[in-house]
């Protein structure tokens, strides 16, 4: 036994350095390969968004200023002021306008996202059950997503006018496109009512990808509606809510054409971070717009990562991969083993 054991042990280490280097190889030319193929992706972002930002960073540092030329002539220059534009952002007048426009976005963000999950998750089971007409309601769904924004916008000014259908159901005379708190829930329910099927959708998908199998074993064994909900549905569809949910959280963070076509320019109530710096840019102050852009795209970024990090959100599907092919590497393995269990042996 012993005699038979010492060849296939000095096979397989003779051997595993020549498959290593076959494998990277392998590995070194599908790599260059991928990076020729992602090259045109590469320049691509590199034009619409790396370019985009470093400019964004070098106008925050510059502030426009007014003065007298050598003939006495009036003229606009761009001064350096380094990270001045930035301590601006949080004294003064610009500070409490930045407060009172995070404060908003952060509000509108959080409130939204819960309302529509709840819907959302709602509209996927009912529309994940057998019943006539479930077609019709799926297509019927996509209505308020496939609206333009601005469109809608203009449709839910004018239900929460004065005179509007609004008023006229509730028997008030609420004036919601003014400022305050009637403002803010008009903003509230029109963005849910558009984004809603946008999460409901996302989530039906996921359901839809659960095994039957599954549901029959849990009634078998007793379980009721409820407990198949939360033991086996919202477990199985949580890595396609979290994307779901994190992709409306940073729709939601650069929220900007509902509440300037629904309310206004200029409304403290609903001002947000992206309608304040295009209020600095309309008023030709580039620098301290941009500044609030940068922020704003801290913000945005700050959220995503924590919420990928800490929620374990599969934005790119890599842990979904990684899993497809550890089971299919053990399953190879598992096969091999039962056609021919002595060469498995020799390989491992």
């Amino acid at each position: 036994m012993t005699t038979t054991a010492h060849p296939a042990g000095a096979h397989n280490r003779n051997s595993r350095p020549a498959r290593f280097r076959k494998r990277n190889k392998r590995s070194q030319g599908e790599g260059r390969m991928a990076a020729m193929l992602l090259s045109p992706t590469i320049l691509v972002l590199a034009l619409v968004i790396v370019y985009p930002l470093l400019s964004a960073i070098h106008q925050s540092m510059f502030r426009a200023e007014s003065g007298l030329d050598a003939d006495g002539f009036v003229s606009d220059t761009e001064s350096f002021v380094g990270l001045a534009n930035y301590v601006d952002v949080f004294v003064g007048e610009s500070g409490r306008r930045f407060l009172n426009a995070f404060a908003n976005t952060t509000f509108f963000t959080l409130t939204t996202v819960i309302l529509e999950t709840v819907l959302g998750l709602t509209l996927a089971l009912a529309m994940n059950r057998a019943f006539r007409g479930r077609s019709f309601l799926r297509a019927s769904i996509l209505v308020p997503w496939a609206v333009p924004t601005a469109v809608s916008g203009l449709l839910w000014r004018w239900i929460f006018q004065s005179d509007g259908i609004a008023n006229n159901l509730l028997g008030s005379e609420i004036l919601w496109t003014a400022e305050g708190n009637s403002s803010k829930i008009a903003i509230i329910v029109a963005e849910v009512w558009k984004t809603a099927p946008f999460i409901g959708l996302l989530v039906l998908a996921g359901m839809q990808v659960i095994p039957g199998e599954i549901y029959e074993a849990a009634k078998i064994d007793g379980a009721g509606w409820w407990r198949q909900l939360g033991a086996i549905t919202l477990p199985l569809v949580k890595p396609t809510l979290l994307v779901a949910v994190l992709f409306r959280m940073l729709d939601a963070l650069r929220m900007f054409d509902l509440p300037f076509v629904l309310i206004g320019p200029g409304k403290e109530s609903v001002e947000t971070l992206s309608m304040l710096a295009w209020d600095e840019s309309n008023q030709l102050r580039y620098g301290s717009a941009s500044a609030f852009a940068v922020i704003l795209f801290l913000y945005v970024a700050v959220v995503a990562i924590v919420f990928v990090k800490v929620l374990g959100a599969d934005v790119t599907g890599a842990k979904e991969l990684k899993l497809l092919s550890k089971k299919s590497r053990k399953n190879a393995i598992a096969a091999q083993r039962n056609s021919d269990p002595t060469k498995t042996e020799a390989t491992l």
